[in-house]
């Protein structure tokens, strides 16, 4: 655990930040971090609808490349507010690092899988037993995708020792599963639609479906001392994401044109959109931390201690 709180702490990179707001002098200030894709999207939306100003907050968003840079930059204190994934914030927790979630983000919901375990169109493959002895490409071991897979595959009878995994980046995953140097991999939106759109890719399972029918995957987070230290910015940055998880479920069409600004990719027609909580609820966290806990990622504890008193 000591070596990964290190490499948090190293993860601080250099990244292109962009910043929103006039009335420094009079507003709150907040720095924010997020990833530029549709789970860390609602902090583009608030920024370029203006709902941070109307809420008096003179807000700094800045870019970053992954999870763990996010958590990396808020441990470092040059990071106010950030989005992560569930399992990355709660294994920072484990390791000893004063996170504490201040707001929900996306959840998944099984009637609209925005993640899901492709195979090759033409593949034999099946079932998670066909998986058997086989290659299986994910985005990083021990995060929340590889969870679920695990999850599934035991789920359905598969022998976890003989499955081997493969780290490689979601634009690649499909071409890695045709070119048969994998037989799986899991893939999100919006590298999802043009795996099956184009990429010679079909669905073999929604593996997140072993985990819950509905879980928070992403989350809004702070230290405890600065969360604590700042209760008015905290409520009015809830009441912020509120505002645009609401906004955000009723008009996809305008959202998206804020996305493919960020992303540089143009969505394809159809793409399945990840849906914003509205509150963050220990039960709708908790299944999330069992089935982590179960494959080894971290010791069991209560989705409480996440969240802000």
């Amino acid at each position: 655990m000591r070596a990964l709180r290190i490499a948090l702490l190293a993860a601080i990179v250099g990244f292109c930040a962009f910043t929103a707001g006039a009335q420094a002098q009079t507003d709150t200030t907040i720095r924010i971090a997020t990833t530029p894709i549709d789970l860390g999207a609602e902090a583009l939306y608030a920024n370029d609808l203006g709902f941070f100003k109307k809420a008096g907050l003179d807000v700094q968003v800045s870019l970053l490349a992954s999870g763990s840079t996010v958590a990396a930059a808020v441990a470092g204190g040059s990071i106010d507010i950030g989005q992560s994934n569930i399992v990355a914030l709660a294994t920072a927790h484990v390791a000893g690092l004063p996170f504490v979630i201040v707001a929900p983000a996306g959840y998944y919901t099984s009637a609209e899988p925005t993640t899901e375990l492709v195979t090759a169109a033409n593949s034999p493959v099946t079932g998670a037993k066909d998986l058997d002895g086989k290659i299986i490409a994910v985005t990083a071991l021990k995060d929340l995708n590889w969870v679920s897979i695990q999850s599934w595959l035991s789920r359905n009878g598969a022998d976890l020792a003989s499955i081997k995994y493969v780290e490689i980046q979601q634009p690649a995953a499909c071409n890695v599963v045709t070119q048969g140097r994998a037989a799986a991999a899991i893939v999100s939106e919006p590298y999802l639609s043009f795996a099956l759109r184009d990429g010679g890719c079909r669905v073999l399972a929604a593996t997140h479906d072993a985990i819950a029918k509905q879980f928070l995957v992403g989350a809004w987070f702070s230290t405890t001392d600065w969360a604590q230290s700042h209760p008015d910015a905290i409520r009015r940055f809830r009441a912020v994401m509120l505002e645009t998880a609401r906004w955000a479920a009723t008009h996809h069409a305008e959202s998206e044109r804020i996305l493919e600004r960020y992303t540089h990719l143009e969505a394809p027609p159809g793409m399945k959109r990840v849906p914003f909580a509205e509150h963050a609820d220990a039960a709708q966290i908790q299944p999330v931390l069992d089935a982590a806990a179960k494959f080894g990622v971290f010791a069991p504890f209560p989705a409480a201690e996440l969240l802000l008193p």
